[in-house]
């Protein structure tokens, strides 16, 4: 096949244009109105935070109060808090061989001045309580285990040393008491001291912290740096196995020769508060999103209350700071002790609620006319993270009990609700990340539209100007300009015949008033 000119009129047969000029045809409008900025269809709503229970639902939008932030803030700091506390002793029984772990991965994104750090202590301080309650619960436990382990260190090296000396007869037997007590001795474990959170730690030291807490672990933090670590800031390349594991609950295994770790189920909870320009910039991180990094985290990205906050706020009640405290600590510790996960099964009418809302998914899905096509990674993970966060506000309204009671109707729908929260916010992140190719075209064609003033344009002279890397064909190009046209950025028409013998003239579009001005 032959390839057409770019200025071909067959390339954009079917187009809907005006014919001749505007302004210089009767059909033709001759006013422009103020065109739909971008990113003016992504609406970000407020946190629901109406469907927590109502404990949580309390703390989180006393904090909010207090400290004037957006409640998505501490809504989602609540989410991992209680992920921290479950993550890794409970599972959802979703339906057949499906089985979702507890553990979540958020970030928050709000600029300077949002007091992230104040909302981040208050909502995690009872976890801190909870970890140093399980280290004086396991202190003797410890303490026991090394004293034994070391008398039977020192009683197998004696037995080892009087076999090297002994005589033949009784050598044979003494080297088996020997072997025997060594043995013993390399069997005894002394169990390391319990740790639920860790800071922006390496991959290195959060795999092998997992390792030694039975798998669990979550990394909170008011800044944004772990992203720096996992893309390589210390390595020199990016070291992503362990969180993608660790929120899969995939098997990891670490053999090298400094250490070898196994770890059967990992789960790891992430709780972040970050800066947007976080967020562009592990965008550009190559391999997060191709190994799926990204798409296993909730993003909220709320609206900033700087410049609108009350300077004298009433504080959180202490009577709610005393029930949230008790019961964050009163999950964490009653779920603590359980090796085999707690499993927590879904009523028929939950999974029913669940199904159809799979099913909403999977049709926004597709690639023409789904409206998550461009970010499926993530979409494709969020049926599984709404069971998640169902399985955890069951667990916060029935605390050390909920294992006993299957989730509701009621608590799935909340659920969902948070899903669809979610989703609102991921598009408009995925959004700031370009992850959207046509949007990220159309505001490259924006600024070469801008730069260079034109107030009649060919589509030729637009592809000519853009970046081959970014729109390597004319087919690429097209989308974009369909969607500054739907925006009204732009207007196509087809210039009136010459009266030469021919093909027509390929459509031409005419810009906006205000990108030509905007030039200047």
């Amino acid at each position: 096949m032959t390839p057409q000119p770019v200025d071909s009129p067959d390339l954009w047969a079917g187009l809907p244009t005006l014919e001749g000029p505007p302004g210089e045809d009767d059909t033709a409008p001759d006013v422009w109105e103020d065109p739909i900025p971008l990113t003016g269809r992504r609406e970000r709503p407020a946190f629901p935070a109406h469907v927590l229970p109502a404990w949580v639902r309390e703390f989180v939008t006393a904090v909010a109060e207090e400290t004037q932030t957006p409640v998505d803030l501490a809504g989602s700091i609540a989410l991992s808090v209680l992920a921290t506390a479950a993550g890794g002793r409970s599972v959802v029984h979703v339906r057949g061989n499906w089985r979702e772990p507890t553990n979540l991965y958020t970030v928050v994104a709000l600029p300077p001045a949002n007091r992230k750090s104040a909302v981040f202590a208050l909502l995690s301080n009872p976890l801190y309580e909870a970890e140093k309650q399980l280290k004086a619960a396991m202190k003797p436990v410890i303490v026991e285990a090394e004293v034994t382990a070391r008398l039977a260190k020192e009683a197998a090296d004696k037995a080892a040393a009087k076999a090297a000396s002994a005589d033949g007869d009784k050598r044979g037997e003494m080297v088996a008491t020997a072997v025997g007590l060594a043995q013993t001795a390399d069997a005894l474990a002394v169990p390391a001291e319990p740790v639920l959170l860790a800071d922006d730690s390496t991959p290195e030291t959060v795999t092998s912290l997992m390792a030694e807490q039975g798998g669990r672990l979550s990394v909170m933090s008011a800044e944004g740096g772990i992203f720096d670590i996992i893309a390589g800031r210390y390595s020199g390349a990016p070291n992503m196995e362990v969180f993608l594991k660790g929120h899969a609950g995939d098997r990891l295994r670490v053999n090298r020769q400094t250490r070898r770790e196994y770890i059967d189920a990992p789960a790891l909870t992430i709780g972040l508060a970050v800066q947007p320009d976080v967020l562009r910039d592990i965008g550009k991180v190559k391999g997060f999103e191709g190994r799926g990094l990204l798409a296993r985290f909730l993003y909220s990205l709320p609206v900033s209350t700087v410049g609108y906050r009350k300077v004298v706020t009433d504080p959180v009640p202490e009577t709610t700071v005393a029930t949230y405290t008790e019961r964050v600590i009163d999950l964490t510790l009653s779920l603590a002790e359980w090796t085999d996960p707690a499993v927590i099964q879904l009523r028929p009418e939950a999974d029913a609620a669940l199904i159809a809302y799979q099913d909403r998914i999977e049709t926004n899905l597709k690639p023409r006319g789904g409206h998550l096509s461009h970010i499926s990674n993530w979409a494709g993970k969020l049926a599984g993270a709404t069971a998640r966060m169902a399985a955890l506000l069951h667990l916060a309204e029935h605390l050390g009990e909920g294992y006993a009671h299957p989730v509701p109707e009621a608590t799935m729908r909340a659920a969902i609700e948070l899903g669809e929260y979610y989703t609102a916010h991921a598009l408009a992140v995925f959004d700031v990340m370009g992850a959207d190719p046509v949007l990220s075209r159309a505001r490259s064609v924006l600024e070469a539209l801008k730069e260079n003033r034109w107030e009649d344009v060919s589509r030729r002279d637009v592809f000519t100007v853009l970046s081959r890397s970014e729109v390597p064909t004319v087919t690429d190009l097209e989308p974009a300009l369909a969607l500054l046209e739907d925006h009204g950025y732009l207007r196509s028409y087809q210039p009136e015949r010459t009266g030469k013998r021919g093909r027509p003239s390929a459509p031409r579009m005419q810009v906006h008033p205000t990108l030509r001005d905007a030039g200047r």
